[in-house]
């Protein structure tokens, strides 16, 4: 798919879609503690979804069977929903994508569960950190190389690695532009 240059009701759809994701996330984050399932967090983004008048990004793509993904501690992404029931000192990666009419939305967010490991608080700081530091690189007139070499030598000076597998990916009509 073609990443396009979107116009300014484009973007003001995308971030209305945007938010729809923001908000499913504040109302997941609520729920993220020990006992609560992978499928309950589910079944608040499909409800907020409902909600709101928006449907998932996720299900059903390429057979997906969720509303979001929900990859517990080392599992990298596009975790499904499930029995999996969360512990204390876990940490859940949340990603919601959201369709309003007809402009996606999508955010992936790391959170704790109950009391984390100071490894696992360190490794979240460092990631937010990196996040940041892409969005700083991410300007008018830089090459998207520059947001990568951002989060790159920041994961690196912090002893850390990059997953090269997955990476960001632009939005608009499709999930994946």
């Amino acid at each position: 798919m073609t990443m396009t240059i979107k116009n300014d009701g484009e973007i003001r759809r995308m971030r209305e879609a945007g938010q729809v994701v923001a908000l499913v996330h504040d109302r997941i984050e609520g729920a993220i503690m020990p006992g609560a399932t992978t499928a309950d967090l589910d079944d608040i983004a499909r409800d907020t979804l409902k909600e709101v008048g928006a449907v998932s990004s996720f299900l059903g793509y390429h057979g997906f069977p969720a509303h979001i993904c929900a990859s517990v501690n080392d599992q990298i992404v596009h975790g499904i929903p499930g029995r999996t029931r969360l512990r204390d000192g876990d940490v859940v990666s949340i990603d919601v994508g959201a369709i309003l009419d007809g402009y996606h939305g999508d955010s992936a967010w790391t959170y704790p569960v109950g009391q984390i490991s100071d490894d696992a608080e360190s490794l979240l700081r460092d990631t937010e950190a990196a996040l940041y530091l892409a969005v700083e690189a991410a300007v008018s007139g830089n090459r998207l190389g520059a947001v990568g070499y951002a989060v790159e030598t920041h994961a690196r000076r912090r002893g850390r690695g990059v997953v090269r597998d997955y990476g960001g990916h632009g939005i608009g009509r499709e999930m994946h532009e």
